[in-house]
């Protein structure tokens, strides 16, 4: 450990390392099944080559016990001494003022924010009657989407979908109206990752009557007699107000002429903390009423049931290019001592279930995945025509109110 490093950027340090302290090999192997050799082999690593980066993927956070996971790894390189040692993603370390860009640093009130995983219990309680949809075919992609289908089809929700192709949420839909593709308009985009920015031009004119976000949004706000004069700004001008002094080499208008800009990046030793430290013991979530330490939750499923991950595959952007590339595959893959113990072979069609709905796929027998573990690619559409997520939960984490579409429970038939 670096003591200095701990002393002098981080906060909360000895109350952490005595919850730490609790966690032998012997109980990480019993909660884990990481072996006392595997964890001595990480720990020297970790202590042999530094400076180093831990990094995970989007999928570690979606699971019940997601957010105390996600923040028990990102505290292990302060132990190291390492700023900055943990990535998840960089969006918000760029000095671009999205608050600009979306309006909240300039309307007179706060917007209300629903979480997107539990639309379907919002539209049951009557909470919206109209809905606008854009960016998302959420009939396929949210938590149990018969639940949000049914509660589309009402009578008293009016709904719009602004969409490129004719997707399954189209269906339920009062109006349709077309976008363009990111073919079709010119853009900036900010990567979650590294920091150089290009303008990208459209490749073709927009097609037919399609419009983009912008242009709608104004149009609407000019039908709805929207008097705010900043709804009516220019959003390319928007756009260089929001990157105003955001690169290191070059201006807005530098990047409009073609040039590869470098985003500045916020102070690698400054932490938008209230102590200004990393905190090993979370004042924000104490003052929230959480546990101000990391906290292991249950991951033991109940008899019988069997964890179903998904996870993107290569050709397909959530339900997007299934027009390109045909629906992703209806399949499941299965440990071969659980497709043995259910009497299941390779190539059979089984069934997901539980409590939300069932889905049919077929079984792919392989020890690609650990006995307990099913995988199917994500947002897949059954060979009963239902989708994956008619059996995914809309619960939420305690911690952050993140998705927990990873601690999905099924039972499996023949």
């Amino acid at each position: 450990m670096n003591e200095n490093f701990v002393e002098k950027y981080t906060y909360g340090y000895e109350r952490f390392r005595e919850e730490a302290l609790k966690w032998t090999p012997e109980r990480v192997r019993k909660t884990t099944g990481v072996s006392k050799e595997k964890l001595e082999e990480l720990a020297e690593l970790y202590g042999e080559r530094k400076p180093s980066a831990t990094m995970i993927g989007f999928g570690m956070q979606k699971s019940l016990a997601g957010a105390e996971a996600v923040r028990a790894v990102s505290l292990i390189p302060a132990l190291l001494g390492i700023h900055r040692g943990f990535y998840y993603s960089n969006s918000t370390g760029w000095l671009v003022n999205d608050a600009y860009l979306t309006g909240e640093a300039l309307a007179r009130r706060r917007h209300k924010v629903i979480s997107q995983v539990r639309l379907a219990e919002e539209l049951e309680r009557g909470n919206y009657r109209f809905i606008f949809i854009w960016n998302i075919n959420p009939v396929v992609t949210i938590p149990e989407a018969n639940r949000l289908a049914k509660a589309l089809a009402r009578e008293d929700v009016f709904v719009v979908v602004h969409e490129t192709h004719w997707t399954e949420t189209c269906s339920y839909a009062d109006i349709v109206l077309p976008a363009p593709t990111f073919l079709e308009k010119d853009d900036v985009v900010v990567s979650y990752s590294h920091c150089y920015v290009r303008l990208a031009r459209k490749a073709v004119e927009p097609m037919g009557e399609s419009r983009s976000e912008a242009w709608l949004a104004i149009e609407l706000a000019r039908r709805l007699g929207i008097s705010e004069a900043w709804v009516y700004e220019d959003p390319w001008e928007a756009l260089g107000n929001a990157l105003r002094g955001a690169f290191e080499n070059g201006s807005f208008e530098d990047l409009l002429a073609g040039k590869t800009l470098k985003l500045k990046s916020r102070p690698r030793d400054k932490y938008q903390t209230p102590t200004g430290k990393i905190e090993f013991y979370s004042t924000i979530a104490e003052q929230k009423g959480y546990s101000p330490l990391p906290v292991q939750l249950e991951l033991q499923p109940p008899e019988g049931y069997f964890v179903l991950l998904n996870s993107a595959t290569p050709r397909y952007v959530h339900t997007q290019f299934r027009e390109v590339y045909g629906p992703q595959p209806a399949i499941v893959k299965i440990n071969p001592a659980d497709a043995e113990a259910l009497g299941i072979e390779d190539g059979d069609t089984v069934t997901l279930y539980n409590e939300h709905g069932e889905v049919k796929v077929k079984a792919v027998v392989t020890d690609e995945v650990p006995p307990g573990v099913l995988w199917s690619p994500r947002q897949l559409i059954g060979l009963d025509g239902q989708p994956q997520n008619a059996i995914t939960s809309s619960r939420t984490q305690e911690l952050g109110g993140g998705s927990t579409f990873n601690s999905t429970l099924v039972k499996v038939k023949k």
